[in-house]
């Protein structure tokens, strides 16, 4: 014998009681008759084969029965809300468009970005990558969503992350040891470039700059051929360069805040990637380091 099925609109007119233990107020929550509440608590107890209620004349009080249903209603009623507000989800449709890192735009937010759209096929996303110290000023007229580096403990934007800033140079020349040291690094504008500049002259070590450029691709591979050192983050370290600390004589950098930043207004296309993104990229980027200590053999510390 099949077991009955739990139609919600019972299952609400029964929580709606239990909370209120009263038909009259019940009724007024749903917006219904209390004629129509009482049937619906009767239909439901027919079909169940128990009564849910002890009513009297003063009070209504759930049944022992009633009391081991009400949890169990409670949370069919919760699922059927997040799947008809799922599939409803996928049915926004809007542009968002997302500044971002360069390295976080190239390794990290692209699959995020395809989890996403998997989930809302309707909503289109406009990446634009590079420096990101001037986006967040451009809220509203050029971005929706911005992921900015700040220094560590700035307090902008919603906290996704700390990274710490680490030398880099090619695994097979100690061009570190070079005098003035050469660097390949981004141009005016970049956080990772003032503090790189600015730990050298703490030292008092000579340093030229050898290489700029806007180009995560140029710098890096700049700095793999061994003709500069550069400085990247400890989370998206390329496996091509190498590490370098203090005991390679380079001082210590300062650690860096990733945060997103949100347009006032933001549609609710846009709220649902942002959301979506301070969600999984901390995680996901957890997961990279972890499959990368797996992968090589030396592994990389930042002293």
């Amino acid at each position: 014998m099949s077991a009955p099925l739990l139609d919600p609109e019972l299952l609400k007119a029964f929580v709606a009681v239990a909370d209120s233990r009263s038909f009259t107020r019940a009724a007024s929550q749903l917006n219904r008759t209390q004629s129509a509440v009482s049937m619906q608590i009767k239909r439901l107890e027919e079909r169940l084969g128990v009564e849910l209620f002890n009513r009297t004349k003063a009070n209504v009080d759930l049944s022992s029965a009633g009391e081991g249903l009400l949890g169990y209603a409670r949370r069919i009623l919760t699922l059927n809300d997040e799947a008809v507000g799922k599939l409803r989800e996928r049915k926004i449709e809007g542009v968002v468009r997302l500044g971002v890192m360069d390295d976080y735009g190239t390794l990290i937010v692209p699959p995020l970005l395809a989890s996403f759209v998997a989930c809302y096929p309707l909503v289109h996303i406009e990446m634009e990558t590079g420096l990101t110290s001037s986006m967040p000023s451009r809220l509203g007229n050029a971005y929706d969503l911005v992921i900015a580096m700040h220094p560590e403990g700035s307090g902008e934007g919603e906290f996704l992350r700390r990274e710490q800033a680490a030398w880099a140079t090619g695994a097979f020349h100690p061009v570190e040891q070079q005098s003035p040291l050469p660097l390949a690094l981004y141009p005016q504008g970049c956080l990772f470039r003032k503090w790189a500049i600015e730990a050298l002259d703490a030292v008092k070590r000579p340093w030229r700059l050898a290489f700029v450029s806007q180009s995560l691709a140029a710098v890096e591979s700049v700095a793999a051929q061994g003709l500069a050192v550069t400085v990247v983050k400890a989370g998206t370290f390329p496996p091509k360069l190498r590490p370098l600390s203090e005991r390679d004589g380079m001082p210590r950098l300062p650690a860096a805040d990733i945060c997103l930043h949100r347009t006032a207004n933001l549609s609710q296309a846009g709220a649902l990637l942002a959301n979506h993104l301070r969600a999984t990229i901390s995680n996901h980027l957890d997961e990279i380091s972890v499959r990368r200590a797996t992968r090589d053999a030396i592994p990389i510390a930042f002293n």
